[in-house]
């Protein structure tokens, strides 16, 4: 249901900017958002939308003067009633808030929050997609993921029409939008760096001695990769049973994750060890010494890696679109060819026969992670571009 805004609940100081960003995940706004919604929240008034009530995210939200507004959004599947009900709740949320800039990432609050923004007579529009994800993938390309792929892309042309800027995290997906003219030739499109990483709550420590730990973070998905590092793992422990290989997400109730039989099966042949979810990784990436993610999925740019990379990790990931742009092959890790459990195997082998790259490739990991993906550096590069910061200055 949507949250209204009352009139007493909006500051009278309407020197401020009003600023509206919109998630299809509300924790999203918490985990992904928090800093840049800090920085946007100390030049401007802020409101941040989001599909479901999340206590933490509302509490955490709040303490910085950020207000949260829930309206209806059906993540997945393209249901026209669905969505016209999310197309209106945010035409009334912006006809009531007035927002002078309107920021949305991801594909459904990009299309259905761009269209309200110019039904409701919005000023500025600046749209960043952090990965055009499933619908565009080239891998297992259905007839169904074909024709969402062809409604997903009309879409996006008529709500990116007349934006002030499209913003994406690599070249691949900056190349997508302009061979698929998901924009016009007037509509300007940058690259920024990903969603960047806090370098002091994702602090550098020294990896842990012993057997060597090669642990892999995501939802339990089959495109993720999961089964080609249960794969290469088995070959692993087979030529060196020293070496510890874990896994840590959610299950899906997408058909394509991964089951608990699965899971089950590895724990009772001694592959992988689950670890099963939570909301704080750090923890996970101090006890690891190598992040492994074998995705098939297109990714913006994952954030798992630059957490990994920000504690001093050395990264194992895949060359999907987005995965490797963080990663120096041979140098900050190792750039891997897709579903490729072999591959895989060999870059994990390299770490346990030569423990060294554990701590060298380690720190030019966190060292990549300090000069290219500092939050307060991304964060530096959007504020700019929304006017709230002066010429030459720097959070």
């Amino acid at each position: 249901m949507l949250q209204t805004l009352k009139s007493h609940e909006i500051s009278s100081n309407q020197t401020r900017p009003k600023i509206a960003v919109v998630s299809n995940l509300t924790s999203s706004l918490l985990n992904f958002r928090y800093d840049l919604l800090r920085d946007l929240s100390e030049r401007a008034e802020v409101i941040a939308c989001g599909p479901e009530r999340h206590e933490p995210t509302e509490r955490a939200l709040k303490e910085i003067g950020v207000k949260f507004v829930q309206f209806p959004l059906a993540r997945a599947g393209m249901n026209p009633v669905r969505d016209l009900r999310t197309l209106r709740a945010l035409v009334q949320v912006f006809k009531e808030f007035k927002p002078d800039i309107v920021f949305p990432y991801t594909i459904k609050p990009i299309i259905y929050g761009c269209l309200a923004a110019k039904i409701a007579g919005v000023p500025r529009i600046y749209a960043m997609n952090t990965g055009l994800g499933y619908v565009y993938s080239t891998h297992n390309l259905t007839l169904k993921r074909r024709v969402v792929r062809t409604l997903s892309s009309f879409l996006y042309r008529s709500a990116l029409r007349g934006v002030d800027e499209v913003l994406v995290y690599n070249k691949a997906d900056e190349k997508e939008f302009r061979e698929r003219r998901l924009i016009n030739n007037a509509t300007k499109l940058s690259i920024v760096p990903g969603s960047g990483v806090n370098l002091d709550s994702y602090a550098f420590s020294n990896p842990p001695n012993g057997a060597p730990v090669f642990l892999m973070i995501a939802r339990l998905l089959r495109e993720k990769g999961v089964f080609d590092f249960v794969e290469a793992a088995r070959e692993l422990k087979r030529r060196h049973p020293e070496a510890r290989c874990q896994l840590l997400g959610p299950m899906d109730a997408n058909p394509d994750s991964v089951s608990q039989r699965d899971i089950d099966e590895w724990s009772r042949e001694g592959i992988v060890e689950y670890l099963g979810e939570t909301a704080d990784v750090r923890p996970y990436l101090a006890k690891c010494s190598v992040f492994v993610l074998p995705t098939a999925y297109r990714e913006g740019i994952p954030r798992a890696t630059l957490e990994a990379m920000s504690t001093g990790r050395a990264v194992i990931t895949s060359d999907a679109p987005g995965c490797a742009d963080p990663v120096i092959d041979g140098e900050t890790g190792y750039v891997i060819p897709v579903r490729s459990p072999d591959k895989l195997c060999e870059a994990m082998a390299r770490f346990v026969e030569n423990p060294e790259l554990i701590v060298k490739m380690g720190q030019a990991s966190r060292d990549r992670a300090v000069s290219d993906f500092d939050v307060r550096r991304i964060n530096t590069i959007l504020l700019g571009k929304m006017g709230l910061l002066a010429d030459g200055e720097a959070l």
